[in-house]
């Protein structure tokens, strides 16, 4: 849906050498597609950090507290199309919208709010505990059950994501995948993951509309 220009992983660095004395924290650290709670696990094996409670509560605060000035000084905007797309698909009373994200939960709405979205979504899936994104996936769809307060069937669900990885969790739910090319990874390299919808970006939004939505 964004692209931040890099203010996550430059809070988290910021947070990392500030608080923690780490230099180049990030040096052979992939974070496209991952969980924040995946990125900590390996952050704090990689450099043997305390893994107490208390420090991971730390770390989490470390990089909270930088993320808004982050968002202010880097690059960041909305992807082509999607607040028209939000825009659609919130006014279908048979559609749902719901973030699911690697994103610890207020880092997540830290980012929401600052690109004007936040009020698009009434629930979600958050990576605050969970170091794997198919657990993000399946805690998304029972918050989704719990708000709805209904069984929802994850054929009925469409994840739309950037990575492989989005491509593979929206398989654990039984869900289709939206994948689109605007992220680190080029269509040519998402296309391999069979996703079930491939577009180069969401600009189109009467056919991208047409597409996710041709199977409900």
């Amino acid at each position: 849906m964004l692209s931040t220009g890099g203010a996550g992983q430059r809070a988290m660095e910021l947070a990392l050498v500030e608080e923690f004395r780490i230099r180049f924290p990030f040096e052979d650290v992939l974070t496209a597609g991952r969980t924040d709670c995946g990125i900590a696990d390996e952050i704090f094996t990689k450099y043997q950090l305390e893994d107490s409670p208390q420090e991971r509560q730390r770390f989490m605060n470390s990089y909270l507290e930088r993320l808004p000035e982050c968002l202010k000084t880097l690059p960041g905007a909305l992807l082509p199309g999607v607040t028209e797309l939000l825009d659609q698909l919130h006014k279908l009373e048979n559609v749902h919208l719901s973030l699911l994200t690697g994103n610890y939960v207020e880092g997540a709405w830290i980012k929401l709010r600052h690109f004007g979205i936040d009020h698009y979504f009434q629930s979600g899936g958050y990576g605050d505990d969970h170091p794997h994104r198919d657990d993000v996936a399946r805690l998304a769809l029972q918050n989704v059950r719990e708000h709805l307060n209904r069984h929802v069937d994850g054929h009925d669900a469409c994840v739309i994501g950037d990575t492989p990885a989005d491509i593979r969790c929206a398989r654990a739910i039984n869900a289709r995948a939206a994948a689109v090319a605007t992220g680190v990874y080029s269509r040519h390299q998402l296309s391999p993951h069979s996703p079930d919808h491939l577009f180069d970006d969401l600009s189109h939004t009467d056919a991208v509309m047409n597409r996710l939505l041709q199977k409900l």
